[in-house]
């Protein structure tokens, strides 16, 4: 690895990629064993469950998509037409999981779900945007490689 901050960050991402799986997979239980302290979360186990496994099975995609980005920069090749994909497809996982949380609302109204909501859609627009810079970046690089 190129350094202590590359490496941590790889080591993160998969980290967070394979508790990202157990955890959704786990999450009926984890609901349930909550459920014995909030009555919240007893009484909304079924929907909380849904939409806990829809919005983790999002998060971890998005998640997946940052390591085949972070496999690019790890081998010195960041503007290639699959991060491009990966950015259009981390915009559209954040807007699922923005509209996801927003069925919460007709549970319980709370301040951290409407940030929740607002910070994915902040992200969605923001790999949205981000995939047209790359996007353009990746033509220059082939006609500038096309030059050469």
């Amino acid at each position: 690895m190129k350094n202590k901050l590359t490496s941590f960050t790889k080591i993160l991402l998969d980290f967070m990629y394979y508790a990202g799986i157990i955890i959704t997979i786990f999450v009926p239980a984890i609901i349930r064993l909550y459920g014995k302290i909030n009555s919240y979360f007893a009484n909304n186990a079924l929907y909380l469950s849904i939409i806990f496994i829809f919005s983790g099975g999002f998060a971890v995609l998005i998640i997946r998509e940052l390591r085949k980005m972070f496999q690019s920069v790890l081998m010195d090749d960041c503007f290639i037409p699959e991060n491009v994909k990966s950015l259009k497809r981390m915009g559209t996982y954040s807007f699922f999981i923005a509209a996801i949380t927003s069925c919460r609302l007709l549970l319980y109204l709370t301040p951290a779900v409407l940030i929740v909501i607002l910070v994915f859609v902040i992200a969605g627009l923001f790999s949205k945007v981000l995939s047209g810079v790359f996007d353009k970046a990746v033509t220059y690089k082939l006609e500038n490689d096309l030059t050469i």
